[in-house]
C-alpha cells in the first residue's frame, strides 16, 4: 500500500512539473514573437490656412471687401468695427489668439480665423466642421477656438457687460419707465426654457435690450417659481447691497424698486404683473400698458436667439457648465451689440429730467453706502417686506391709478 501511494505521488510531481514547464515555454515564445503594432500616424491634410485668412481678409475687411456692410452684420451679428475691437483685444490679451510662428517658420491660424471660426458657430449654432472648410482649420481647432473664445469674452468683458447696475444706471431706468407711466420700475423679468436638456435662464431685461441679470437655474423640470426660489436676484437688496431707490406713486412713497412680470409670479412688492381680466377702463388700461412694457425681456430673448443660434437649438452633446458659459458669452455680446446701436432704435425723451427744476418721482440714493453692517435680523425683516402682498396690492392699486391719470385722456 505505501510502494502505490509513492508511485501516485511522483506520478502527480512529473506531471506538474510537465505542465509547468509547458506554460513557461509558451509564456516565452509569446514574448519572443511579440511584434509591437505599428502606430498609425494622424492623417495630416495640408489646408492652406495663409489662402483662407487671406479670402476671409477681401472678403470682410479689406478697404472694398467682397461684401458690403449689411452682409457683415448678418453673418457676423455685430457691426464690422465691434468685431475688430474684440479680435484686436484677445490678439494682444489672449496668448491662444496670438499669430505665432511654428518650430517650422510657419505663421499658424491667425486671429482673425480663429474669432470668425467662433463667432460664425455661436450665430448658426453649427457643428465645428462646417466652418472649416472656409476658414481653413480642423473641426477639433475650430471647437478649441469655440471654447477659448467663449472663456476670452467672460474673463476680458464680463466684468463690464454683465454687470449690477449701477446708481447712475438705476435713475436712467427709473427716468424711462416714469415716462411710460411706471416710476419706481427698473426692468422686467423672466424666464428662458431649453428643451434638450430641460435648463432654465432667468433674466432682467430694460427697454433698451440689455440683459441685466441671469441665472442658471439647475438641471430638471423647474418652472420660473423653483428657479426664482434658488435665484440670487435678490440678494444684494436683502445684504444691504443694493443702493436705496425711494419713487412716489399716487401720493404714495415707497422705498423699493420693482419688476414687471407674467402671471405666475407671486404677489410680492418687488412684482408686477397684469390684470388677467380687467373691469373697467382703468384696468385695462393699465393690463394693455403693463403687458406691453414687460414685453421687454421677451423682445430681448427673441434679439438674443435671432442673433445666435446657439442658444436656440437644443444642446443634445454640452454639459450644463458649457451651455452656462456659452449662453452667458452671448448675453455679453448682446450687451455690447446693444451700446453700439441702441442709438439707432431707441428713441425717449427723459430732458425733463436732466435740466434744472424737474418733476422726477423716482430718484437712486447717491450717497448710499453699501459698506453697511448685515445681520440676521436685518435680513429677515428684508425678506419680510419683499413678500408683503398687501403692500403690493397697494402699489398695483397706486400704478392702476397713475397710468390712468397719464394717460387715460389718450384712449378713444
Amino acid at each position: 500500500m505505501a510502494s502505490s501511494s509513492n508511485d501516485e505521488e511522483q506520478n502527480l510531481e512529473n506531471m506538474f512539473e510537465d505542465y509547468f514547464e509547458q506554460q513557461i515555454d509558451v509564456m516565452y515564445n509569446n514574448i519572443a514573437n511579440y511584434q509591437p503594432p505599428v502606430p498609425r500616424r494622424r492623417a495630416y491634410i495640408e489646408r492652406n490656412r495663409e489662402e483662407g485668412h487671406n479670402r476671409l481678409w477681401n472678403d470682410y475687411f479689406s478697404e472694398e471687401p467682397t461684401y458690403p456692410p449689411h452682409y457683415f452684420r448678418r453673418r457676423f451679428p455685430m457691426k464690422r468695427s465691434l468685431f475688430t475691437r474684440i479680435v484686436n483685444r484677445f490678439s494682444n490679451e489672449v496668448p491662444y489668439f496670438q499669430h505665432r510662428r511654428y518650430a517650422v517658420g510657419r505663421f499658424g491660424l491667425s486671429p482673425l480665423q480663429k474669432c470668425t471660426a467662433a463667432i460664425r458657430m455661436f450665430s448658426y449654432g453649427c457643428a465645428g466642421d462646417m466652418v472649416g472648410e472656409y476658414l481653413r482649420m480642423g473641426e477639433t481647432t475650430a471647437l478649441l477656438c469655440l471654447e477659448k473664445f467663449t472663456e476670452g469674452i467672460i474673463d476680458l468683458y464680463g466684468e463690464e457687460y454683465l454687470r449690477r447696475p449701477t446708481p447712475e444706471d438705476l435713475q436712467r431706468l427709473l427716468d424711462i419707465r416714469e415716462v411710460h407711466g411706471f416710476p419706481g420700475m427698473i426692468g422686467s423679468i423672466d424666464c428662458m426654457h431649453w428643451e434638450e436638456p430641460t435648463i432654465v435662464l432667468e433674466a432682467v431685461a430694460s427697454q433698451d435690450l440689455w440683459i441685466w441679470h441671469t441665472f442658471f437655474g439647475p438641471p430638471g423640470a423647474l418652472n420660473d417659481i423653483d428657479v426664482l426660489d434658488r435665484s440670487p436676484v435678490f440678494d444684494d437688496i436683502i445684504y444691504g447691497r443694493a443702493p436705496t431707490v425711494e419713487f412716489t406713486v399716487n401720493g404714495h412713497k415707497y422705498h423699493r424698486a420693482y419688476y414687471l412680470t407674467d402671471g405666475i409670479y407671486p404677489k410680492w412688492p418687488t412684482f408686477i404683473q397684469s390684470i388677467s381680466i380687467p373691469q373697467g377702463p382703468k384696468d385695462v388700461l393699465f393690463a394693455e400698458r403693463q403687458e406691453a412694457a414687460r414685453k421687454d425681456v421677451e423682445r430681448a430673448f427673441g434679439v438674443l436667439q435671432a442673433r445666435f443660434a446657439i442658444v436656440r437649438n437644443p444642446a443634445l452633446l454640452w454639459e450644463k457648465e458649457k451651455i452656462s458659459n456659452i449662453t452667458r458669452a452671448c448675453i455679453i455680446l448682446h450687451n455690447m451689440i446693444v451700446e453700439e446701436e441702441r442709438d439707432g432704435y431707441i428713441r425717449y425723451d427723459i430732458s425733463e429730467f436732466v435740466e434744472g427744476e424737474t418733476s422726477r418721482s423716482s430718484e437712486v440714493d447717491f450717497s448710499f453706502s453699501t459698506n453697511m453692517p448685515s445681520n440676521l435680523g436685518n435680513i429677515l425683516a428684508i425678506r419680510s417686506e419683499l413678500r408683503d402682498q398687501r403692500k403690493h396690492q397697494r402699489l398695483k392699486t397706486d400704478l392702476i391709478e397713475n397710468i390712468f391719470a397719464k394717460f387715460g385722456n389718450q384712449q378713444s
